[in-house]
């Protein structure tokens, strides 16, 4: 029953930051099932990431039935994205190692406190107004940077597609959660293909109550955020983003 408890309540943390914006379940599940489970680090991530597949798919999936989705500059950027994150991660192993546990989760402090200050009201026009062309080359320059930071940082990847799409490319902000979950998903399905060749399969009752919880949270919250105003929608992403970025700098102290 404790272990049920403590995956339902990772995955509605998880879920909801994934349908609301994008973020990757491992900042929420992986921390959760360290501490209160006490399952192995590696294996913990390996969890969150399946937990992240499906869970990003079906929210892609309903941005894009709501013609929320940038599929084509989408997979400009998931191509950099993915080839950048092994370069990063083969320049972070030849320098001494830092602590850089705490990246993702300030991302999603600052970010959250962001759109609730300042939320993005970009429109679809004034995204339609920028030139095709310049848009893959901002596509493949942003997810070179992307990728690069996160295969040397080892987190960080969901927020930070985030940030960038609304800030740097312009998206507003539902195109923007819904092209990040469409990249999040294939991200995460490597993610979590490499963890278990390598790990092993986790504990299945662990990974099964994990998915099914984030699944089902994930999908709730990208269906209330295609439905809701922008102003609506900024207010209740940087909420749910401000209080999970909190409960995990709480989790860290006390472990």
């Amino acid at each position: 029953m404790f272990t049920f408890i403590i995956c339902f309540l990772a995955g509605i943390g998880a879920g909801l930051g994934t349908g609301f914006a994008g973020m990757s379940a491992a900042a929420v599940i992986s921390p959760m099932l360290i501490t209160f489970l006490h399952v192995e680090p590696y294996e913990a991530v390996g969890i969150a990431l399946a937990s992240d597949v499906l869970a990003s798919a079906v929210s892609a999936y309903t941005y894009h039935k709501n013609k929320n989705l940038d599929v084509k500059n989408g997979l400009v950027m998931m191509a950099a994205v993915l080839v950048f994150t092994l370069v990063g991660s083969w320049v972070s192993s030849l320098v001494p190692a830092t602590t850089m546990g705490g990246f993702s989760t300030f991302m999603t402090l600052i970010l959250g406190i962001k759109f609730i200050v300042k939320p993005v009201m970009t429109t679809k026009e004034s995204m339609a107004a920028v030139d095709p062309k310049k848009r893959v080359v901002q596509s493949i320059v942003c997810g070179v940077a992307i990728g690069f930071i996160c295969g040397f940082v080892g987190a960080g990847g969901g927020m930070m597609m985030l940030l960038i799409l609304t800030t740097v490319l312009g998206y507003e902000l539902k195109t923007a959660v819904g092209t990040s979950v469409f990249i999040m998903a294939f991200t995460a399905f490597t993610g979590a293909a490499s963890h278990f060749a390598i790990g092993g399969m986790p504990d299945p009752l662990t990974l099964v109550l994990c998915v099914l919880s984030t699944l089902l949270w994930a999908r709730i919250a990208a269906r209330f955020a295609n439905k809701a105003s922008p102003i609506v929608l900024n207010r209740a992403t940087g909420a749910v983003l401000v209080i999970l970025g909190a409960a995990i700098l709480i989790f860290n102290f006390f472990t």
